[in-house]
């Protein structure tokens, strides 16, 4: 850090808890549902994931930063996240390519930021009491008015938020003139996951969340993929019926996190606000197909309702998480559509899932043929 006095911060927490701290990256307030990651690496693929907007981090890492930040490191256009929650932010970066501080990274995407913080002791929170909004202000000082403020925060049960990070137009990656073509309904998708398709031979075409089957048709696509994305599933009528739409096509079809649970709400399977999420780069995953543990990538706040997968005749469970038994992957029998709750592109992150990016590219090779 600097040897400038950094100015002083506060978060409060919905339970009524305050903690103080110092400031770092944008002056100012701001608010959102308070979750957790485990990961001591990317924090910049962190921050910048979409699937995190309206959302407050705290990093379990004991120091941020220390990396600094570099453009070929990022998971969208800007950084995603509402406000980070630290132990030490570092100011010095070790990385001879990086192209910055993470300080000014988020002096410049207007992110308010606190470090000084316990934030093991944060997090334990989180893990007893569940998910809870927070707010984090360098710019007032008056307890009182921030827990005021923070009243007027919504839950973020029966969020749509989808529309907030989708793009704006249709785009394009990889060779218009590859055999395989993929419609990609953005809902929030991180760049990782379509290079993944890029990389093996796939020509896509990105999609607003809004989209309807019709405008991906007009792509003449091999195959669909639904992607991740912030907000509540249950909350996305429309992105519902388009998946229903899409699975009625008989072409293969991918979801991953997001789209892991629109594919089950498309197919009968209510989701449900879970006590605090999964997010991190060390969860377990069993494959049941194959018998093999994977470590996996995850990043999200809602679940599939496991009886209801259990119970339902027309879809088979394909993961499910060792550490706590949630459903991790399922496929639509008699349909060419499966999807994963964790993610397989992993950047950062293990590397274990990226067989499945294969198998939905061998998919698509086996219909087309």
């Amino acid at each position: 850090m600097s040897n400038a006095p950094q100015q002083k911060a506060i978060l409060v927490l919905e339970d009524g808890s305050v903690h103080y701290g110092k400031a770092f990256g944008s002056i100012g307030t701001t608010t959102g549902e308070l979750c957790f990651n485990t990961g001591m690496t990317g924090y910049q693929e962190v921050f910048t994931d979409p699937s995190y907007f309206g959302q407050v981090i705290i990093m379990n890492s004991v120091h941020i930063g220390n990396y600094g930040v570099k453009d070929e490191d990022i998971e969208s256009s800007s950084v995603k996240v509402r406000g980070i929650i630290a132990r030490n932010l570092e100011e010095q970066f070790s990385r001879r390519l990086a192209q910055g501080s993470l300080d000014n990274y988020l002096k410049a995407n207007h992110i308010v930021a606190i470090e000084g913080v316990d934030t093991r002791a944060l997090t334990a929170k989180v893990r007893t009491k569940g998910a809870m909004n927070c707010i984090i202000s360098s710019a007032i000082q008056n307890v009182d008015e921030l827990k005021a403020l923070l009243k007027d925060v919504p839950s973020m049960g029966g969020l749509e938020l989808a529309s907030k990070v989708t793009t704006d137009a249709p785009y394009e990656m990889g060779d218009p003139g590859s055999a395989i073509r993929i419609a990609v309904l953005d809902y929030g998708v991180k760049q990782h996951i379509l290079h993944c398709m890029v990389d093996r031979g796939a020509y896509v075409r990105v999609y607003p969340a809004a989209a309807t089957l019709a405008d991906l048709k007009a792509f003449n696509p091999d195959g669909y993929f639904i992607s991740n994305g912030p907000g509540d599933p249950s909350a996305m009528p429309y992105a519902i019926q388009t998946v229903k739409d899409v699975i009625a096509e008989n072409k293969p079809t991918f979801g991953i996190c997001l789209g892991h649970q629109l594919l089950a709400l498309a197919n009968g399977i209510p989701t449900f606000k879970m006590h605090h999420g999964h997010r991190g780069l060390n969860h377990p995953v069993k494959n049941l197909i194959t018998g093999k543990c994977e470590i996996t990538t995850q990043n999200h706040g809602f679940g599939v309702d496991p009886e209801a997968v259990r119970k339902a005749d027309h879809i088979e469970i394909t993961h499910v998480n060792l550490n706590d038994h949630s459903i991790e992957g399922i496929r639509v029998k008699g349909k060419p559509a499966f999807s994963v709750q964790y993610h397989p592109e992993s950047t950062p992150g293990p590397h274990d899932s990226r067989y499945l990016f294969d198998e939905f590219i061998g998919m698509i090779k086996s219909a087309k043929n």
